[in-house]
């Protein structure tokens, strides 16, 4: 049970530090202004660094995935009720930013192509372009709702075993409500801003949750 808990703390910080590399690599888990010249040109430009971030947001979804199992494992004897909802929403998750990337993974080929073509021809790419990006903003959008009914089902868990000091509970429900609120707004009115306030957050409970059952695990 030790090895899990471990397991499960390393899993939330490690998901953390691939998120980063993926952004600082060129990946973009959404986007809302589009500008297909400019980003076409940019992923050809670096296009070794466009993949290694795709491949890395691989990784992640999968570490995602495992970390929705080994936290009910760890966690579902306080609710199984709870555990169900938060392994199939998280797993959902994964599994959705799974899908994006077989497309997302065109625009290599695409970018190579923009850079070689006549003007008219750059017109059809950039469409599609543009329809990749709007896809994969949109099924992101979904995964983070996914993210928000997981995280919330797991804070309540948090908050009523008294296995983490509540705060920490606290903090992932209000954080979820933000996160799963402000998406599924944007996905009904597009021109909505999402909090930044939401997004910060997130990290800071990914890390305070993830820090702790490391140091639980080890002391």
């Amino acid at each position: 049970m030790i090895i899990d808990i471990f397991l499960s703390g390393f899993l939330f910080l490690f998901i953390l530090v691939l998120n980063l590399a993926m952004g600082a690599l060129g990946y973009l888990m959404e986007k809302d202004d589009y500008n297909p010249d400019t980003d076409l040109k940019k992923i050809n430009k670096d296009s070794k660094k466009f993949k290694i971030s795709i491949v890395l947001a691989l990784i992640e979804h999968g570490s995602v995935v495992a970390l929705a199992i080994i936290l009910f494992i760890v966690f579902s004897t306080y609710s199984i009720i709870l555990g169900i909802i938060w392994v199939i929403c998280r797993t959902g998750e994964g599994l959705i930013q799974f899908y994006n990337e077989p497309s997302y993974w065109r625009l290599i080929k695409i970018s190579r192509q923009y850079s070689r073509v006549s003007s008219t021809e750059k017109n059809s790419l950039s469409k599609l372009a543009i329809t990749i990006f709007k896809a994969k903003d949109r099924r992101f959008k979904y995964a983070m709702i996914l993210w928000a009914i997981g995280t919330f089902a797991f804070s309540i868990v948090l908050v009523t075993s008294g296995v983490v000091p509540q705060i920490i509970g606290w903090l992932g429900i209000v954080t979820s409500f933000l996160i799963g609120f402000g998406n599924g707004t944007k996905l009904l009115k597009p021109k909505f801003n999402v909090p930044i306030i939401s997004a910060l957050m997130a990290i800071t409970f990914e890390v305070i949750i993830g820090g702790w059952l490391v140091y639980y695990s080890i002391i």
